[in-house]
C-alpha cells in the first residue's frame, strides 16, 4: 500500500437553504461560520469543516445524488451527555434517541439524536463516561 489516509478535512452538506443550515449548526452545535473561495459558506469546528453546498449548486461538483437529507453525522462534543441532551433541548431541538450507549471510532460513548433543518441524522456524542 503507498499510503494511507490520515484524517478526514471536510464533508460536503448539501442543503436546502445555506442561511438556515449555517445558522442551525452554529446556534445548536457550536459551529463557526467561514466565507472561502468564490463566497462559498463552510461552518468550522475543531480542525474540520463543513462546506456547506446549495443543492443544485452549478460548478460545485458533489456525489452522484444531491439530495439535502441523505447524511448521518456524528460530532463530539467535549461535555458530559447529560449537559449534550440539556444543551439540545435549550435550543429546541427534538431529541429523536438518546442518550444511548453506542461505540464510537475511539471506544465507548453516550449519544443523542436529532435532526438539522434538512432531515439529515446528526448524532451528538460525549466519551466521558458519567461519574
Amino acid at each position: 500500500m503507498p499510503f494511507a489516509v490520515d484524517r478526514i478535512d471536510h464533508v460536503v452538506l448539501n442543503c436546502r437553504d445555506v442561511e438556515q443550515t449555517v445558522h442551525w449548526y452554529a446556534r445548536v452545535l457550536g459551529m463557526r461560520r467561514e466565507i472561502f473561495g468564490d463566497g462559498r459558506m463552510a461552518l468550522v469546528f475543531g480542525n474540520q469543516k463543513l462546506n456547506v453546498r446549495p443543492t443544485g449548486a452549478p460548478n460545485w461538483a458533489t456525489g452522484a445524488v444531491d439530495a439535502p437529507g441523505s447524511l448521518d453525522l456524528c460530532f463530539i462534543a467535549d461535555v458530559s451527555a447529560d449537559e449534550v441532551g440539556a444543551h439540545l433541548r435549550a435550543c429546541d431541538v427534538p431529541i429523536l434517541e438518546g442518550p444511548v450507549a453506542k461505540t464510537g471510532a475511539l471506544g465507548p460513548m453516550t449519544s443523542h439524536y436529532c435532526r438539522d433543518p434538512d432531515g439529515n441524522l446528526v448524532e451528538v456524542a460525549s466519551y466521558r463516561m458519567p461519574d
